[in-house]
């Protein structure tokens, strides 16, 4: 007989799930928030992009430095659709969290601030179409509950993205990632798969301060 999760416990499971999901495949450097005055963020960190400047051209994804951009992530287990409510509410919390950040004291390039919504169940159209529409840069991701075994032997895995959806205002153009950066998926041999990151037709791979040896405190220095 399988144990049943509290919501709090299977809350508390899903953050550290997607919280070791972007720090593995996305590059990025988080940390869970969590408590009643976490100002409805779960998730809080950088994500670190090889980006150009707007004038320039002719960098390729390997030569262009990486550069920073906060996340500001929540995390929903739940059983419904993910509702357009969630999305108006993340609407808010972003924009109080821009407007009273103080300055980095850090010498990196910040580009901005991304909101990003993780959810184990599937958005609906209405959830997309809004936040389509939103001028906030959103990164939505859906991550599938993970497979329950009874064996205590077989290894617990991340589990498979089931899609990952930005709007114009973070991937397009004239948003964050000035239309650099393609979200694409990637099937491997056994018939899964799941979204990568692609930069001017090069597959990023995963990087972070932390895996190449630099210390930027770049945790310490959101929360001044």
């Amino acid at each position: 007989m399988h144990r049943t999760l509290s919501t709090v416990a299977r809350g508390t499971a899903f953050e550290q799930r997607s919280l070791q999901l972007l720090q593995e495949s996305f590059s990025m450097s988080l940390k869970r928030v969590g408590g009643k005055s976490d100002g409805g963020v779960d998730l809080l960190g950088w994500w670190w992009l090889p980006l150009s400047e707007p004038q320039s051209s002719q960098s390729t994804a390997i030569t262009l430095p990486r550069r920073r951009i906060r996340v500001l992530a929540q995390c929903k287990a739940e059983k419904k659709k993910f509702s357009p409510n969630y999305v108006r509410e993340m609407e808010g919390v972003w924009h109080t969290h821009t407007t009273t950040q103080a300055p980095s004291s850090t010498p990196v390039s910040e580009l901005g601030t991304v909101a990003l919504l993780l959810s184990e169940s599937k958005f609906t159209t209405a959830t997309l179409t809004r936040a389509l529409g939103s001028s906030v840069p959103f990164l939505l991701m859906h991550l599938p509950p993970l497979p329950v075994s009874s064996d205590p032997r077989v290894e617990t895995t991340l589990g498979e993205v089931g899609s990952a959806f930005w709007n114009p205002a973070l991937g397009g153009a004239q948003g964050l990632l000035r239309g650099d950066l393609d979200v694409r998926w990637e099937r491997d041999p056994g018939g899964g798969g799941r979204p990568g990151l692609w930069c001017r037709d090069e597959r990023l791979q995963n990087w972070t301060p932390d895996t190449h040896g630099e210390c930027l405190n770049a945790l310490e220095d959101i929360d001044r």
